[in-house]
């Protein structure tokens, strides 16, 4: 209080009252009204007037973004940033990564293959283990990420290669966890819901010393199902320590260990153009179907300031994931929904070593300010995949339309190791980037970097005697990836951008002269425009995009000798994609107690070129897994006075809408006639609406908060490829119940 005090008065003396709360994230902003009769003023140190009410807004603007690494304001940053924080997360009741992310404008859940984890994409574009990271490191999306650890979820749109290297372009998703802090608190909670959900947790924090804090977040969930049979146990610790070496050094040490059993679960299945016809809790699979997901990370982050203009932070961390499965899988029935049940059984494990130093520095030139930011990073992922062969390959038959009948299969089969498949992949990068600051209004960012990456593939065949081991050539891709935008502020609280970057993605197979062919370099273009209203409690944020990839690698028409070629490994880059589209965000807290997302995304993502040979996708032809459009609109208020303090009520909706599932077409040729025809593998998939509401009550330490989710029982589905169509939730009910101390 007596820092807040002081800072307060300060800052009107100079007639500007500006605020930002450290425990609030970008999407949480709060308006504070503190009343302060203090009988001195603070300034000179001796006895004044009162003050008697200060109004403090904070600018939600003003906080920096892990995700940019570099310190940047979000009114610098020349592209589309957006962050949900854990006052949402919280609000909303959040159970999974896919929850949290519905208050995103343009991110959706692509797939859930087997239910054993989600797949976000962005702007038409997966947003695969390359574009997933914890706390600014790479991580492994196998899994399905614990959330109340979270302290905010950060989205960066568009290009972040020069920051991390070999990114898609849509974007890219950091999680930030909860940090130890010197001020003692915590909290313990239960969530209860429909299917005999039940997860308790706790999250305590206290300094141990002057120089040395600590945090301990642990939950454990256990819980059926909608589906039949279909149940989750998993549980969850975060320990971490905070140690202020001196005044200008700090260092952080995290851990976390999530173990997740669950049944894979591939849904309903697909024939023909549609979704099987099937009760929504009809579990086809076999009974005895699970799954196991290990997870755990160590990382230590040092934060040293040289001086008021010169920082320096090293990071470290270390992860070891390891996911296996056993069960039937693919629901691929016949057109009459007569199928037998394929086996299949998963083991996969992955250790990722990442290192980071960086530089941020401030220097002046003249009149010309200078936000340096440089350094280095280097990655090692040691990646292990089993092939298995089940004898028979099949357990159980029927037809699913009558799954009352349907034969269960026997006793539990055993299945043969065939394959071990080791990849280690090293990255390196090395990269500067500059915001130039020319006038307080006018500023360019420019920045390059250089990215190395090998990749090396050593496969195992076990069902030789004596097993034979095959060692692929080394593959090294590098590339350079420049990033340029200019930024203007006719106001501080208004920001024109304009921006280019330049991304790259490996690409696997030959040229036609048996050459690794070279990495496709993906060029995208944003303009945008942030506009804060009201000192921030109501804040805008409209983006237009382009991205296009005019050398996606594509199969070689011919060989090098002339000759037509049938090979689908020798390729060229001579195909094209273009993803254009528009992004909408808006969040406000126009009165106290009220808070206000919502967005609105539109995207188009088409081959505009393509080969047209056998096998070659279909000009024009939209991606699949990529809606059109999406939209997403949420409030929650909480009254801040009267009889009915503590009351809360709120209300959030989520729109995805008409996308494709399947594969999309190709192009057939057939060898003896040379006729050309259409293989037509497209699904489409009907847009649809989520609601959700909620109450809340708060007493003193004590809080109740009931949420009734998808209220309108809506049906819809969310497809992987065409064997794995899992439908979405219906209607449940969540309670928490929440002790804070």
């Amino acid at each position: 209080m007596k820092a807040l005090i002081l800072s307060t008065v300060a800052l009107l003396s100079l007639s500007t009252v500006k605020a930002q709360s450290s425990k609030t994230s970008y999407s949480d902003t709060p308006t504070v009204t503190q009343q302060m009769n203090s009988p001195f003023d603070t300034i000179k140190n001796k006895k004044g007037e009162s003050l008697k009410e200060v109004l403090v807004r904070a600018n939600q603007q003003k906080r920096t973004i892990n995700a940019v690494r570099s310190g940047l304001k979000p009114m610098d940053i020349p592209q589309s940033v957006q962050v949900i924080g854990s006052e949402v997360i919280t609000q909303q009741q959040a159970i999974r990564l896919s929850d949290v992310i519905k208050n995103a404008n343009g991110v959706y859940v692509g797939s859930a293959r087997g239910g054993s984890q989600e797949t976000f994409w962005s702007r038409g574009y997966d947003m695969s283990s390359n574009n997933m990271f914890k706390n600014g490191f790479r991580f492994t999306n196998g899994s399905i990420p614990e959330v109340s650890s979270l302290e905010r979820v950060e989205l960066l749109k568009g290009s972040a290669a020069l920051l991390f290297g070999n990114v898609a372009p849509g974007g890219i998703l950091n999680m930030v966890t909860k940090k130890p802090t010197f001020e003692s608190g915590g909290e313990i909670s239960m969530q209860m819901g429909s299917y005999a959900f039940y997860k308790p947790s706790i999250d305590i924090y206290g300094p141990l010393n002057d120089n040395i804090a600590y945090r301990f977040i642990g939950s454990y969930e256990n819980s059926e199902s909608f589906r039949d049979v279909v149940k989750k146990e998993r549980y969850y610790v975060n320990p971490s320590l905070l140690f202020k070496v001196n005044a200008k050094t700090d260092i952080t040490l995290q851990g976390d260990y999530l173990h997740d059993d669950w049944t894979p679960d591939f849904g309903t299945g697909i024939i023909g153009k549609e979704t099987a016809d099937v009760p929504r809790n009809t579990y086809l699979g076999a009974t005895w179907s699970n799954g196991q997901t290990k997870q755990s990370s160590v990382s230590a982050l040092v934060n040293h300031d040289f001086n008021a203009n010169w920082k320096l932070n090293f990071n470290s961390s270390f992860q070891d994931y390891t996911r296996t499965s056993k069960g039937t899988e693919r629901v691929q029935p016949a057109a009459n929904g007569d199928w037998s049940r394929p086996l299949g059984q998963n083991k996969n494990q992955e250790q990722i070593i990442s290192e980071q130093l960086s530089f941020i520095g401030n220097v002046t030139t003249g009149s010309i300010k200078h936000q340096i930011f440089t350094g280095v990073d280097f990655e090692n992922a040691d990646v292990t995949a089993y092939t298995f062969k089940f004898t028979p390959a099949t357990y159980g038959s029927g037809n699913i339309f009558d799954f009352d009948n349907f034969d269960q299969g026997g006793a539990i089969p055993d299945a043969d190791v065939t394959k071990i498949v080791k990849t280690d992949t090293n990255r390196f990068g090395v990269y500067a980037q500059d915001l130039i600051s020319l006038t307080d209004k006018f500023k360019v960012l420019a920045g390059l970097r250089w990215s190395w990456q090998e990749a090396k593939v050593n496969t195992q065949d076990l069902t030789t005697t004596p097993s034979t081991s095959k060692q692929d050539a080394n593959r090294v891709d590098q590339a350079f990836t420049p990033k340029v935008g200019l930024v203007y502020q006719p106001t501080t609280e208004l920001s024109l951008f304009a921006s280019y970057a330049n991304s790259f993605t490996p690409n696997s197979g030959t040229t036609v002269d048996l050459k690794v062919i070279k990495p496709s370099v993906i060029d995208q273009y944003e303009l945008g425009i942030k506009k804060d209203f009201l000192s921030g409690l109501i804040s805008t944020n409209v983006t237009v995009y382009q991205i296009e990839n005019s050398n996606l690698a594509q199969t070689a028409e011919f060989k090098a000798d002339g000759s037509f070629n049938s090979d689908s490994s020798i390729k060229v880059l001579s195909g094209a994609t273009k993803s254009k589209g528009v992004e909408v965000d808006v969040t406000a807290k126009p009165v106290e107690g009220l808070s206000i997302i919502a967005g609105y995304s539109y995207n188009d993502m088409r081959y505009t070129k393509t080969s047209g040979l056998n096998g070659s996708f279909i000009e024009g032809d939209r991606l699949a897994r990529t809606p059109s459009n999406t939209a997403n609109l949420s409030f929650f208020y909480t009254l801040p006075s009267g009889v009915l303090k503590g009351l809360s009520l709120g209300s959030s909706a989520n729109y995805i809408g008409n996308r494709v599932g399947g594969w999309n077409n190709q192009v057939v040729i057939d060898s003896a006639t040379g006729a050309t025809s259409i293989n037509d593998r497209e699904v489409p998939i009907d847009g649809y609406t989520t609601v959700d509401v909620s109450a809340g009550y708060t007493w003193r330490k004590i809080s109740i908060l009931c949420k009734l989710s998808n209220i309108a029982n809506t049906l819809n589905y969310t497809v992987h490829e065409n064997y794995s169509a899992n439908p979405i939730a219906p209607r449940q009910v969540m309670t928490s119940l929440k002790y804070q101390f």
